[in-house]
């Protein structure tokens, strides 16, 4: 079997059944890749305000919040409302997972190709494989990552790099 394949198998370990009706398997790994993306684009948009100097992930977005705020995207003031951002983005969602629903074929909802792939890393052929593993593998360490991102602001209030540098600092004192 391929590394693929066999990543996403389940080696006998399945307490809740899951595996049990190979479409629900299937609907199950389209999920967990989709989640994997967001979760991705998830942990490097939690670490980019912090790396570019706009401040935490958090705080970056509080002008939602605030009546009559405004967004600033890195510096550049956004003239839309959070009600307008929310229906481009509903609307182009949407429209990609529609278009990405009326694939009947379960490896191409996955790896649809097209215009979801403009830089061809579909096309891979041998590295192919390797590709799909690397996505799996680093889309779930983004979903730790980002858990990770979540419970240590929550418990500290710190962006992800200030209490990373805080631990290198003095790794002894500044832990869990």
């Amino acid at each position: 079997p391929s590394l693929h394949a066999l990543c996403h198998s389940n080696f006998g370990f399945d307490p809740l059944k899951l595996a049990e009706v190979p479409s629900n398997l299937q609907r199950y790994q389209e999920a967990e890749l989709q989640h994997c993306r967001w979760a991705m684009l998830g942990a490097a948009g939690a670490l980019a305000p912090e790396v570019l100097g706009y401040g935490d992930w958090v705080s970056s977005q509080a002008w939602a919040a605030t009546p009559g705020g405004h967004a600033t995207w890195f510096g550049v003031s956004n003239p839309l409302g959070i009600s307008t951002v929310v229906a481009i983005q509903a609307v182009l969602f949407a429209a990609a997972e529609g278009a990405r629903a009326q694939e009947a074929d379960p490896e191409k909802r996955k790896y649809p190709g097209g215009s979801f792939d403009p830089l061809g890393w579909g096309k891979a052929g041998a590295g192919l494989e390797e590709l799909k593993l690397k996505e799996l593998k680093n889309g779930r360490l983004a979903m730790v990552a980002f858990l990770g991102f979540v419970g240590q602001h929550a418990a500290t209030g710190k962006a992800p790099l200030a209490a990373l540098s805080e631990h290198l600092a003095n790794p002894w004192s500044s832990n869990v």
